[in-house]
């Protein structure tokens, strides 16, 4: 997906923004930006982080970075942050989001006689692309409207200037974007757990397609907020960092309360409960306290020297990461019936590996409660569960499996229809496990505490 953060202050900010913009390299693995403002100049650095933490590539350049204004981003995707000369002067920017028309917007560019020069594999950088939408504005104000009015997808984004930083959140609130204050600062970030250790504290939240400008001197709201908002439900399920909290709703309470849910109305006999590291242990925590059953670690995750396992495109890649990272403790496997939580299934490919090398150490059953629906749809309002076809989603190939490609997708996401529990048993069965019982939407929004009207769900049921 991506993160970003930035920093306007009355005394040199590179600390707090080098800091702030590590604490989003959870939500990213590919791309590591900085961009720092000093009188009329601008400083960039970007780098690689594909296989090393974001501090190991910038912390060296710390020294010979000085400014007091700058953003940051951490990327799955392009480079950023990006360098704009314009009519509305000169300006750095950083965005997070997806573009699906993007070819379209590129051909009525072109025949404008605009030009890019972030060109890789024949796609254009969507930042340069927003930037050339913003630059038909006769202010950044109005050119960050025409631009979020122009995109289907979504699109939060920050732009340094001389005179201070513009936010602006996703037309529709998809990702969260906050503002953070402390004496002499303030900072925009998506994900709150920035701003503790740092000494922010929550000054505002802004709304689906509201624009503020911040400086050292404060804020100052340039476009009130929309009333619709439809906030992406994988922050909390997935992609939050628990100590972030969105919409006034903290990540790791909605994961207890999710686990606590599952356990509500579950009916099976174990000896354990367990969450497959990291992000579902949060969910087996809610589970044992509610269930009454021991909560352990039959699995521990060595992290490091081994990146993130999810975002390398590679599937061969993500497998030997998985199982290179995650290390058995056959004292607390062997001859137990084990059940796991986990934030979700998306391919299988490395819960299968990871449940085959349960029964080879000897667990002698395992139920598998992930905190969400199964997905059926890849997403397109960010990047998450982007896949060449839906068909490599375990839902959606559990639907294919049936060879029924002709009935409609709703009988497969109404969780009480004989479709739906057909496609559940088809998941079991290809990852070998004794049980297998997704939370349903209706109380995964119970755990979040929001209505179906203000949070995206399409990953499962189409509705965004």
């Amino acid at each position: 997906m991506g993160g970003m953060f930035g920093v306007a202050a009355k005394f040199d900010c590179v600390r707090d923004l080098f800091y702030g913009t590590d604490y989003h390299s959870h939500l990213g693995t590919r791309r590591g930006g900085m961009a720092v403002l000093r009188g009329k100049t601008f400083t960039r650095i970007i780098h690689n982080i594909e296989n090393a933490q974001f501090r190991s590539k910038f912390e060296e350049h710390l020294g010979g970075m000085k400014g007091r204004m700058g953003i940051g981003c951490i990327s799955d995707t392009e480079d950023q942050p990006l360098i704009i000369g314009s009519h509305l002067g000169p300006y750095a920017i950083v965005t997070v989001g997806r573009i699906n028309n993007i070819r379209s917007l590129l051909r009525k560019a072109f025949a404008r006689g605009a030009h890019l020069s972030e060109m890789s594999g024949g796609m254009p950088n969507a930042t340069e692309l927003m930037s050339i939408l913003i630059n038909q504005g006769s202010t950044f104000e109005e050119g960050i409207r025409t631009a979020h009015e122009s995109i289907d997808g979504s699109c939060s984004l920050l732009i340094l200037t001389p005179t201070g930083i513009y936010a602006a959140r996703d037309r529709l609130g998809r990702t969260p974007l906050l503002i953070g204050e402390k004496e002499g600062a303030l900072c925009a970030a998506m994900e709150t757990c920035a701003f503790p250790n740092l000494g922010y504290a929550l000054k505002h939240e802004l709304g689906p397609g509201e624009i503020v400008r911040v400086s050292a001197e404060g804020m100052e709201r340039l476009a009130a907020p929309g009333s619709k908002l439809r906030i992406c439900a994988f922050l909390w399920v997935y992609y939050g960092f628990p100590a972030s909290t969105y919409e006034g709703i903290n990540v790791e309470v909605m994961r207890n309360r999710s686990g606590a849910i599952l356990a509500k109305t579950d009916r099976v006999d174990v000896d354990m409960v367990a969450g497959v590291p990291d992000s579902g242990i949060p969910y087996a925590i809610g589970y044992a306290n509610e269930a009454g059953i021991p909560y352990l670690r039959p699995f521990t995750k060595y992290t490091p020297t081994w990146p993130r396992s999810f975002m390398p495109h590679n599937q061969k890649i993500r497998n030997l990461v998985a199982r290179m990272k995650l290390i058995p403790i056959p004292e607390l496997i062997r001859d137990k019936r084990l059940l796991f939580t986990e934030d979700s299934i998306v391919r299988g490919t490395q819960l299968r590996e990871t449940i085959r090398r349960l029964y080879d150490v000897g667990a002698r059953e395992v139920h598998m409660r992930p905190a969400c629906p199964p997905l059926i749809y890849t997403c397109r309002y960010l990047n998450f569960s982007q896949s060449r076809s839906e068909l490599d989603l375990a839902g959606r190939w559990a639907i294919e499996t049936l060879k029924t490609r002709r009935k409609s997708l709703e009988s497969f996401i109404d969780p009480l229809s004989d479709d739906h529990a057909a496609m559940i048993e088809i998941i079991r069965d290809r990852l070998n496990l004794t049980s297998l019982r997704y939370q349903n939407v209706k109380d995964m929004l119970g755990a979040i505490g929001m209505g179906a009207d203000r949070v995206c769900t399409y990953c499962w049921d189409g509705r965004g």
